[in-house]
């Protein structure tokens, strides 16, 4: 990355560049770096060959802000082949693009927009007596912003609410009843304004107006706080309540006595176990992601990457009705943090890290991502017989591929017999709203000023099956119920029967392939090749298998949502794959939900797919009504959701019968004898085990855009990089 950055920094490229550690809206500076999926075509063709001169050319993808330019702009560029030589060239990045360019407007992360003196002047200095009377303090003391996005429209300006809440610990619990609009359009500061200011229910079109009122007694003024209300504790994660019955004792952990059985190889990120074999890739807009995942040496999905997690919120106030938050343009990846071990991962986990560029520098985790395997607890077959070799078990053993970002956490789950779930999971402080009597419809009441917001979650997952080769079909399932008569029936329960019924048919069409799971999910889809068959003479497929809340957004037409995520408008979605959809989202989509620069639906373009190499596009997410139990935070169990993808004819049997971690128990010869066994030999290690180590926690390690260590983080600065816009400090 730093290579590359100083060959664009250099006077050959002659781009005008200043660092993006200094520099301001008005200049040309790198936003990004990140890598460059190569076509599938051509690394299939290296994956069969593995021969150096087949390995598909190396190439980043460069995001440049072009302030400086006559009409600023933004510009994603290729930049390739690396490592840079005298071959290297940058090109314009736009066939992924659905518009011809990226409005300046829709910008990437930059907290100069409320932090320069010209803006942060006009929205705090006017009102500093009314914070401190009507809020109880005073910005960067006691009270803190944040932001709500998108945003942008269309790229015609830059505009966001800012709200007011307590800062104090799990501050996003205490908001507080003022709200100021913010524009910051453009690259000349001294043009930014503030638009308007709320305050309980109360709509002021300049700071003048609002401090009028204010000191005039025209203002309807919200009660000052309780003496309970003073009491900011309950959103702290300090323990509290009596101690339970043996809680006192560690929990029971997980200990591989025999050793580990999964391998992972660091330096190619490649990670294998009991049959399955994938490399792991991790990047800047969504963290971790799988590639050429194979089970039992056939590969089964080319790639496995989330794309997109939406949270849309409601609210009677401004700031929770104009929150439609995009996660990929604050990068899912760039908030990964190092994970807890003991906590987030089992002591014996394996840890791998992962680095991401940003504007000012670049930053490493050596614990981003964890894997291990685990005891599911549940057999995955089991049978109770009494005839030879009926009655038997075979162990659930799991491997778990894990990364934790702050708004959620991502998890592959990998089972002996083939199946795959993809599963997550959510926790953290709820981005809540001022509570009055006016918001009962759009939440709950978690505290006395405090309002639990009612909001969907989406996430979008890319998964390029290819189910014995690259060419798919898509098979619909349904059952239904029919009325049927058979003669052997007698006339004591009549001739007719009801009962249900299959029916099968391809879609071939990709505009009929924008899907919902079936009412009472009475059928469901297939991935197939019609031109491999099991030894039965079925396709072999790959079912899409819902798992735990399976929803897709609730609200259509939403103008902070218009075209930007129409992906979550469903539950899943079968495309064509092209090189030139790599993905069903992107960061600019957040600032641009009425001119998207990648609109799903024109993925849909009337193409057939039938035996064609086909993506399927699958979401996840939760409704989430928020209740008291969600203070301090919302718990993994319940704010869950996971898809399966699962064999469906592809094998001829059920293969985790070849696990030797089972028993077949035979019937006594004699009653009253004991039933005899085999265990195959794989029986229960035993060892005093090592020890885990001690519980030590570093922050990430940070370098500068020269790729030297930056001195260690502050406590400030790292909340800067991880709260980003809800955590607005003014730089007065």
């Amino acid at each position: 990355m730093v290579e590359i950055q100083n060959w664009l920094l250099s006077a050959q490229m002659n781009l005008n560049l200043t660092r993006g550690d200094t520099a301001r809206p008005s200049d040309n500076s790198v936003y990004m770096i990140q890598a460059y999926y190569p076509p599938k075509a051509d690394v299939l063709k290296y994956l069969s060959s593995l021969d150096p001169r087949d390995a598909p050319a190396r190439f980043a993808r460069v995001t440049i802000h072009h302030g400086g330019a006559e009409e600023p702009v933004i510009r994603d560029y290729l930049v390739g082949p690396l490592p840079v030589r005298l071959a290297t060239e940058m090109t314009h990045l736009t066939e992924i693009y659905h518009t011809k360019t990226l409005p300046y407007n829709a910008r990437g992360y930059d907290n100069l927009d409320w932090n320069l003196p010209e803006i942060s002047t006009k929205i705090a200095a006017p009102l500093m007596d009314a914070y401190k009377e009507l809020l109880g303090g005073l910005p960067n003391e006691t009270i803190v912003a944040g932001g709500a996005g998108p945003f942008g429209f269309d790229g015609s300006f830059r505009r966001f609410w800012l709200n007011w809440q307590r800062d104090t610990p799990g501050f996003w619990l205490h908001p507080l009843n003022l709200w100021q609009y913010v524009d910051v359009s453009g690259t000349d500061p001294s043009k930014w304004d503030q638009l308007k200011i709320v305050y309980n229910h109360q709509v002021f079109d300049t700071a003048e107006s609002f401090m009028d009122a204010f000191r005039n007694g025209t203002l309807k003024r919200v009660p000052p706080v309780t003496k309970q209300e003073e009491d900011l504790s309950w959103s702290t994660r300090e323990r509290i309540g009596a101690l339970r019955d043996l809680d006192n004792l560690p929990g029971p952990r997980s200990v591989s006595f025999a050793g580990l059985r999964f391998r992972v190889d660091h330096d190619l990120q490649y990670v294998s176990w009991m049959g399955w074999g994938l490399y792991l890739g991790f990047d800047r807009d969504m963290g971790l992601n799988l590639w050429d995942i194979r089970f039992r040496g056939e590969r089964i999905i080319y790639e496995l990457k989330p794309q997109e997690a939406l949270a849309h919120y409601t609210g009677n106030d401004p700031y929770k009705s104009s929150t439609a938050l995009l996660d990929s343009y604050f990068g899912m990846g760039q908030s990964v943090r190092d994970l807890l071990p003991g906590y987030d991962c089992p002591d014996e986990a394996i840890y791998l890290p992962a680095t991401t560029f940003s504007a000012t520098g670049m930053m490493t985790r050596k614990r981003a991502i964890c894997i291990f395997e685990q005891d599911s607890g549940r057999p995955i077959s089991r049978h109770l017989g009494f005839e030879r070799s009926e009655f038997g078990a075979v162990k659930g053993y799991q491997l778990v591929i894990r990364s934790v970002a702050t708004v959620g956490k991502f998890e592959y789950v990998f089972h002996v017999d083939g199946t795959i779930e993809v599963r997550v999971s959510a926790s953290g402080y709820l981005l809540s709203g001022f509570w009055d009597d006016e918001q009962g419809a759009y939440g709950s009441k978690i505290w006395n000023t405090t309002l639990g917001s009612l909001h969907d979650h989406a996430i979008n997952f890319k998964v390029d099956l290819d189910v014995g080769g690259t060419q798919n079909s898509l098979l619909k399932t349904s059952l239904s119920q029919e009325v049927t008569t058979q003669p052997w029936f007698d006339n004591d329960w009549g001739e007719e029967v009801i009962q249900q019924k299959i029916t099968r048919e391809y879609i071939d069409n990709e505009d009929e392939a924008l899907l919902k799971f079936p009412t009472n999910f009475q059928g469901g889809y297939t991935i197939v090749n019609t031109d491999e068959t099991n030894k039965w003479g079925i396709p072999r497929g790959y079912a899409i298998h819902p798992g735990y809340s399976p929803v897709h957004n609730t609200i259509v037409g939403s103008k902070r949502l218009l075209k930007n995520a129409n992906w979550a408008r469903y539950n899943l979605a079968v495309s064509r794959r092209k090189d030139t959809e790599p993905s069903s989202s992107s960061m600019w989509n957040f600032n641009l939900p009425g001119a998207p620069p990648v609109d799903f639906h024109n993925f849909f373009d009337g193409e057939n797919i039938t035996q064609q190499d086909l993506v399927t596009w699958i979401n996840v997410g939760m409704h989430h009504l928020p209740a008291s139990e969600d203070v301090p935070n919302t718990k993994t169990n319940t704010a869950a959701s996971s898809f399966f993808l699962t064999p469906f004819n592809y094998f001829d049997y059920d293969v985790s019968i070849e696990s030797t971690n089972a028993i077949l128990l035979q019937p006594p010869k004699k009653p009253g004898d004991p039933f005899s066994y085999n265990d195959y030999n794989v029986r229960p290690a035993h060892c005093v085990p090592q020890p885990p180590a001690a519980f030590e926690y570093y922050p990430e390690q940070v370098y500068d855009l020269d790729g030297k260590p930056a001195p260690p983080s502050t406590v400030e600065e790292m909340r800067k990089a991880s709260e980003l816009y809800l955590r607005i400090k003014f730089e007065l």
